[in-house]
Formats: structure tokens, sequence, C-alpha cells
């Protein structure tokens, strides 16, 4: 008996862990979509307008995303700019590590 409950405790961590990249990119895509919305109601493309609104919406969309370059731009930019920081600050060891940390993840 115990084993099964070992077992599906188990299983159902694994499966968490694996939905958990799913649950980060939900926020940025539900950000990208706002703001598309909101540049398409400034632009006239109200919720009335069907296929206008629709290309403006991929084309929104679609180069918000390629400008990014999946993300891999903001991360390295980031990444650059915390390890500038850290540098003027002197930092060494676990500070170092500590403050990257931090900075990474603000």
């Amino acid at each position: 008996m115990w084993t099964y409950v070992r077992t599906l405790t188990f299983v159902l961590c694994i499966l968490g862990l694996g939905a958990t990249p799913f649950a980060v990119a939900a926020p940025a895509q539900q950000n990208k979509m706002k703001a598309c919305n909101e540049q398409a109601n400034g632009k006239g493309f109200g919720e009335g307008k069907g296929d206008e609104r629709k290309a403006f919406m991929k084309e929104c969309l679609s180069a918000k995303s390629e400008k990014s370059g999946g993300g891999k731009g903001t991360q390295q930019n980031k990444m650059k700019t915390c390890n500038k920081e850290a540098g003027e600050q002197q930092l060494k060891g676990d500070e170092r590590k500590k403050f990257m940390s931090d900075c990474l993840s603000a």
C-alpha cells in the first residue's frame, strides 16, 4: 500500500515540475496580448473590425516575438547589466552569487 502511495506522490511531483515552464510563460503571453489589444484599440481597430483587427493582432504578436529573439536577447542583456554592477561593487564569492541571483530574478 505505501509503495503505491509513494509512487503516486513521486509521479505527481514529476508532473508538477514539467508544468512549471508553462505556468511561467503564461503571464508573458498575457502581457503581450494585453499590449497588442491596447495598441489595436488605440489605432481604431475596435472589437467590431473583424479581419482588419485580426491582421493587426497577428502582426503585432509575431513582431514582438521575433524582436525579442525568443527571450534570449533580454536575458543576455540582463546578465550583462547584473554582471557589470557586480563588478563595479567588487563582489566576490557568495556575495556575488547572491547579488546575481537577486538581480536576475528582479
